[in-house]
């Protein structure tokens, strides 16, 4: 043994430690180390210097309780960098990648300190060779990998509470860490494009005027940015390429500290905003047999991933790899990490980055497989808010509407469903009237919510909603894949130009099929989403794949936001908190109501006829009109009084006969996207003309 690693463990001296927690423990004494692996020959700890540039100590794991190592080091502190080097056999064609020449980051290290450095030795394998990964590489990649911290997570809480804002009442603002205010020019430029810029006064101005109750962050666990990415210029924007996931991501931080991601949380709690994660736990950031080694891989290859023969790997995520969250190990990681997030983090919910590959059994989907029914029956977990990205590349990947309660789901059909309804076109009257009603036809069964279908215009992954009205084609061409990437079928309309216009005309006509779709989204049943910056009009150029984008393309242009679209936007959450009608837990099946026999939901031609069956599918029908009540389901003291009629206008200009009121009641007309500065007044004809493609609606009131 090296003399200065004899210095380092007189100074620091063992003790056998526990198994329990896993990961890098400080108990006000020294670190107690745990580390899973099930077919280790040999395990090391390695303790670096300060600056992480050289290793100091090098300690091997002597104690092993099933199939986990771990040592007790007493005197370290938190700050300590450390990584593991693992011995085993090094046989890819049996699954095990074993190399202890290749420093490993710990699985459950809370914090990482520097930046991937890309290196032939980060490979297990020696790059070039004939033999391809079945070569072995004996290049230390220790200066090139970052380093595992330990850290001491406890933090001043105060009087932080969850919002726990209930489903109902949820409105989710999808936005990026780095993206949401890089350029904000009322964002302090110290935090710009950190978790402290996110909970800035005028972010938490701008989310409480949009009337937005939860942020739902693209990912925030520690990544690397791909190989490939860097040697075209480019970064890992979004962050789906996971190496850590008890840590957040540290290029958000603007002092380096973990402290900073809970003070966001607590900021945005204390404005009544909850935090939702968009996590990636269907594989990790290592690639395929030809990635780097730089954790999973070299602790336990055959049990972090799913393997096709030993060798190669299954991959159902189109990154390379998927983890086998089959395994216990795995599993417990997963939950151990989530519950992580919820018990010291303090967030309220995630959203999980192609969920079917957790889902995923030996005879494929199955919503009460391990992963799911692990979850659900979770005492920590099952009290927050989950939602499931509902598809992947793999075998029978697209499960919409399949998942069981509590969870929520994207629902890419009402995506499509109102784009396509808004951009024209035959017999799609009849599919925007599910939409509407929350997807019924997808999500009612097995007790689920009407709030089960998170209802989106736009998301990260595709065109925002200004380049929805602004371009026809996807411009991708900055991703260097030749246009390749990203979906080809967008359901978009330029109005003639491609991309920015200089007539007016074509820019109020943008402008109004934005209002129409937006006020669709929040006069729908389910859960409604809205991407970070389609409420001012921002875009992206067309690019519908912005993964890469680290710049001015990928973040938000705050430079001439639309306050008009803004102030609209912060109309209809309002209209949908004043009117439980729009919120509803249950279905609406036009089943007629215990307190009164009236049909909650009503659907009329222009007329005020009720539509035939040759109605729906008649594609001249353009102006979909509905009358929403208190769902049949809901017991009497429940009930509501509330009624809202609401017109859906593709067409041209057409005139709608309103619905007969008992007496002592009128219509009152509180939206209009072709009017929206217009404040609710009273009808006072039967008969209102509803301009064409524009959404209007209506509330029962009193004279």
């Amino acid at each position: 043994m090296p003399s200065d690693i004899k210095s380092s463990l007189k100074q620091h001296p063992l003790a056998s430690g526990r198994p329990d927690p896993l990961g890098a423990t400080f108990d006000g004494e020294g670190v107690n180390f745990a580390v899973f692996s099930a077919h280790a020959q040999l395990v090391e700890l390695c303790l670096f210097t300060e600056d992480g540039r050289k290793e100091r100590a090098r300690i091997p794991l002597t104690e092993r309780d099933g199939d986990v190592w771990h040592v007790y080091v007493r005197g370290l502190t938190p700050g300590t960098r450390y990584g593991y080097r693992v011995h085993g056999p090094y046989e890819p064609e049996a699954g095990h990648r074993f190399n202890p020449n290749k420093l490993l980051l710990d699985p459950y290290a809370k914090k990482l300190d520097g930046r991937l450095k890309w290196s032939d030795a980060l490979m297990g394998y020696k790059v070039g060779s004939n033999r391809a990964d079945l070569s072995f590489d004996t290049r230390d990649s220790a200066f090139a990998m970052p380093k595992s911290v330990v850290v001491d997570p406890s933090f001043n809480w105060g009087n932080d509470t969850p919002p726990r804002v209930p489903r109902s009442e949820t409105v989710i603002y999808e936005a990026h860490a780095k993206g949401l205010t890089e350029t904000h020019p009322r964002v302090d430029p110290a935090v710009q494009g950190t978790y402290m810029g996110v909970c800035s006064e005028p972010m938490l101005d701008h989310l409480t005027r949009l009337g937005v109750t939860a942020v739902e962050l693209l990912p925030v666990h520690a990544f690397l940015d791909d190989r490939f990415l860097i040697q075209k210029g480019l970064r890992n924007y979004w962050g789906y390429q996971s190496i850590g996931f008890f840590a957040p991501e540290p290029r958000y931080m603007a002092q380096g500290e973990i402290w900073e991601f809970q003070t966001m949380v607590r900021r945005l709690h204390s404005a009544g905003i909850e935090v939702i994660l968009d996590v990636v736990y269907n594989h990790s950031g290592e690639g395929n047999e030809m990635g780097p080694t730089l954790a999973f891989r070299g602790l336990d290859n055959a049990s972090y991933y799913r393997l096709l023969d030993g060798r190669h790997y299954i991959n159902d995520t189109g990154t390379g790899n998927t983890l086998n969250v089959k395994h216990p190990a795995v599993l417990r990681m997963v939950m151990d990490s989530l519950r992580y997030w919820v018990e010291v983090m303090h967030v309220d919910g995630f959203r999980f980055d192609l969920a079917t590959t957790l889902a995923r059994e030996a005879d494929g989907f199955d919503p009460h497989g391990g992963f799911l029914d692990t979850i659900r029956q979770d005492p920590v977990l099952s009290r927050v808010k989950l939602i499931a990205e509902p598809w992947d590349i793999g075998p029978g990947g697209y499960q919409v509407g399949s998942w069981p309660h509590p969870f929520l789901e994207w629902n890419d059909k009402y995506r499509d469903g109102v784009r396509r309804f808004w951009r024209g076109g035959d017999l799609l009257t009849s599919d925007l009237s599910k939409r509407i009603l929350g997807s019924a036809d997808e999500f009612d069964h097995s007790g689920r919510a009407a709030t089960a279908s998170v209802n989106f215009l736009t998301a990260h992954d595709g065109f925002t909603l200004q380049d929805v009205v602004s371009y026809s084609k996807k411009h991708n061409a900055a991703n260097g894949e030749d246009n390749r990437d990203g979906h080809s079928e967008n359901f978009s309309d330029n109005f003639g130009v491609e991309g920015p216009a200089d007539d007016p005309g074509i820019t109020a006509r943008r402008l109004q099929r934005k209002r129409n779709m937006l006020a669709t989204l929040f006069l729908s049943q389910g859960t409604p989403m809205l991407l970070a910056g389609d409420e001012f009009g921002n875009s992206q150029g067309g690019n519908n794949n912005a993964y890469a984008q680290d710049n001015e393309t990928g973040w938000l242009d705050w430079s001439d936001p639309d306050d008009a679209l803004t102030d609209f936007v912060a109309k209809l959450t309002r209209i949908r908190r004043e009117h439980p009608v729009l919120r509803q837990r249950l279905f609406l099946h036009s089943r007629p109501r215990r307190k009164d026999g009236i049909p909650d939901v009503v659907w009329r031609l222009p007329d005020g006829t009720a539509p035939e069956p040759r109605d729906w599918h008649n594609p001249g029908w353009k102006a979909l009109c509905v009358e929403i009540r208190t769902s049949y389901g809901t017991p009497d003291y429940a009930a509501s009084d509330d009624v809202i009629f609401a017109v859906f206008n593709a067409g041209g200009e057409v005139e709608v006969t309103l619905p007969v009121l008992p007496d002592g009641l009128v219509w009152e007309n509180i939206l209009d996207t072709a009017e929206p500065e217009a404040g609710p007044n009273c009808v006072t004809s039967d008969i209102v003309r509803v301009p064409s493609e524009a959404v209007l609606a209506y509330a029962r009131t009193q004279i």
